[in-house]
């Protein structure tokens, strides 16, 4: 397992690579974002790798294990796929209307690398808009990617683990987190 310091160097990894494989790793996660924000919820979910954990821990408890603490969302993939079909349907009723989003990544710092993982820490915002109200929610994300090809840099990715830690209490972000943050 290799660290980043804070000048951004994982052992192994010239900086050319280093520099490419960032950049593709921030493009991914900006895709993401986009998708999300357009609602594209199965493309979404095609980034996902089978073994995904999604979940928002409850402030309180951001760094809290999922098995014994609250977390407002905490997800494998067979519920996140349920997750994605509700609010498709319009039997979402928190989302029907859908919300309009706007979501911002930035500050992508690749942390480590262990063999085809790589973990990944930014910071979002999110602004939505829904029925006249408008709602933001900040904080950082931590992402576990998978390459599927690891020697390339530029190789294809898929989130295996995805940790949205809020900056705030949900309740300060209009008391419900209905979307996929």
């Amino acid at each position: 397992m290799t660290t980043t310091s804070p000048t951004q160097t994982i052992p192994g990894l010239d900086a050319e690579h280093l520099a490419v494989l960032t950049r593709t790793v921030a493009d991914f996660l900006h895709r993401e974002a986009a998708l999300l924000d357009d609602w594209r919820l199965d493309d979404w979910l095609a980034l996902m790798d089978p073994e995904i954990s999604y979940r928002v821990p409850a402030w309180e408890f951001e760094d809290g294990d999922p098995r014994t603490t609250m977390h407002v969302v905490n997800d494998d993939w067979k519920l996140l796929q349920g997750r994605a079909k509700r609010l498709r349907s319009k039997h979402a009723h928190a989302e029907s209307p859908k919300s309009h989003t706007t979501r911002q990544i930035s500050n992508v710092h690749l942390v480590e690398r262990d063999g085809d993982r790589i973990r990944v820490r930014s910071t979002f915002a999110t602004v939505r808009f829904r029925l006249g109200q408008l709602d933001h929610f900040v904080g950082t994300y931590t992402h576990q990617l998978r390459l599927l090809t690891p020697e390339d840099p530029y190789s294809e990715l898929r989130i295996v683990e995805r940790v949205a830690r809020l900056g705030h209490p949900v309740v300060d972000a209009g008391g419900t987190v209905s979307i996929i943050l």
